[in-house]
């Protein structure tokens, strides 16, 4: 008995050991795979939104920030309703049919197929050079999310131990996309693509976005091994929506850069649209494409950039030489409003539109000059008040101070939160545009 005991034991651990050969060869044989082209439709999924969360909280997604219903009685809520119906089926059929294709573009076949041999040569690029790795991560609403993640932790220096998450525009892949700056700056970075981008499934409509988000942090968490203290989100255009969310529903990611993004989606739909659709397009947007950007970030008290193009020509409502009706200048105005209400004052909003006006940086240092600007007063007076009381937003900062020191006080935060780059919309960013924000 006991020789056949020790003989099965042996064949256990024969059989275990061949057990493990067999994964180690099984994730060797999956890592030179990645190396090529292929169908990733067919390839297995790497992380699962499941694996970490309950699966009864899966049904209705993540959650998002609603429009406030309107309170109505109980007989003119019916009334209403019946009275609304036409609107909501001819708004979902317009989401439904053209309207998503027209927000997020890259999400049409004619246009994938076309930039196909580009976003096989970006792909390529990411795996060669930068030993990029391809997953594939399961949303809680059943879509497949195809992300690139470059792992720098290794290389020894301080931006590679820091994570940047990359949010792509309308018509933006990770393969060619604003993945490329934070790895010029030596950062460890996570790219994806939107529901129905590249190898990932799905349609591109703000819940399904939100839940791609979600997973992505997720993963970088749960299987990469990052904290959220780690995690720098960085976004572009229409991307300026994920990341946001993001923030707001994670507080404790490090910071927050937006580029060439925008307050709210509604007044850039309102300027493509005819006048006559105004009541159409806004009960469209408000209820199936409410990218409300700067109600979420007004959610997160982290450190936050706004990078403004001073030749945008698709986030300003009149044209690029306006850059007054450019809407990065609302979503800062909206946040500076919400931290800093005493600050933001009428006579400190008219100083600050004033700068924002400025089309040049010698524009722009004539007005913060003009002002009389004093950045060692300002500095010292956030940080008395910072050290003094409790530090989450809105802050009471000016309540008791001079019209001259709620003016310099308000330059002096608008040129901290927003940096201007002169180019257009779709220039890529040098990485001496990117960097952390000021953070007291």
């Amino acid at each position: 008995v006991g020789t056949a005991l020790v003989c099965l034991i042996g064949v256990a651990c024969l059989r275990g050991d061949n057990i493990l050969l067999c994964l180690l060869n099984y994730h060797t044989f999956v890592k030179k795979l990645a190396c090529f082209d292929f169908d990733f439709k067919h390839w297995p999924v790497d992380f699962s939104w499941k694996e970490v969360s309950s699966p009864k909280l899966s049904k209705g997604g993540v959650s998002l920030l609603r429009p406030e219903p309107k309170h109505r009685g109980a007989a003119d809520s019916v009334l209403n309703s019946v009275r609304t119906l036409p609107c909501h089926i001819l708004s979902y059929l317009i989401v439904h049919s053209f309207g998503r294709r027209m927000l997020y573009p890259g999400s049409l076949g004619l246009l994938q197929k076309a930039m196909r041999p580009m976003l096989q040569q970006g792909q390529a690029r990411l795996v060669e050079e930068y030993d990029g790795q391809r997953n594939k991560l399961v949303a809680c609403d059943g879509n497949e999310i195809d992300t690139m993640f470059v792992d720098r932790r290794k290389d020894g220096g301080q931006a590679g131990k820091t994570l940047v998450i990359c949010c792509e525009g309308n018509a933006g892949f990770y393969e060619v996309g604003c993945m490329n700056t934070p790895l010029d700056g030596g950062y460890s970075v996570l790219g994806w693509n939107h529901p129905g981008f590249g190898g990932s499934t799905g349609v591109p409509l703000p819940q399904n976005e939100a839940n791609a988000m979600d997973v992505v942090i997720q993963f970088a968490v749960h299987k990469l091994g990052f904290q959220l203290s780690d995690i720098i989100v960085y976004a572009w255009s229409i991307g300026g929506f994920t990341a946001s969310w993001a923030v707001m529903s994670y507080p404790e990611i490090r910071a927050l850069v937006l580029d060439a993004s925008f307050d709210d989606l509604l007044p850039l739909a309102l300027k493509v649209m005819p006048d006559s659709w105004r009541p159409l397009v806004t009960h469209t947007v408000r209820q199936y494409m409410n990218l409300n950007n700067a109600e979420q970030l007004c959610k997160y008290q982290g450190p936050v950039l706004l990078i403004r193009r001073t030749k945008d020509e698709i986030i300003t409502t009149t044209g690029p030489e306006d850059i007054m009706s450019n809407r990065g200048n609302d979503l800062l105005l909206k946040l500076l409003q919400y931290r800093y209400p005493k600050v933001m004052t009428e006579d400190a909003l008219r100083a600050v539109r004033q700068w924002l006006a400025a089309g040049t940086p010698i524009e722009e240092e004539s007005v913060y000059t003009g002002y009389e600007v004093d950045d060692d007063w300002c500095l010292s007076v956030l940080q008395s008040y910072q050290t003094d009381r409790e530090t989450l937003f809105p802050w009471s900062v000016g309540e008791d101070m001079t019209l001259e020191g709620r003016r310099q006080l308000a330059l002096f935060l608008a040129r901290k939160y927003m940096r201007n780059f002169e180019t257009t919309h779709c220039t890529p960013l040098p990485i001496s545009e990117f960097r952390p924000p000021w953070k007291l």
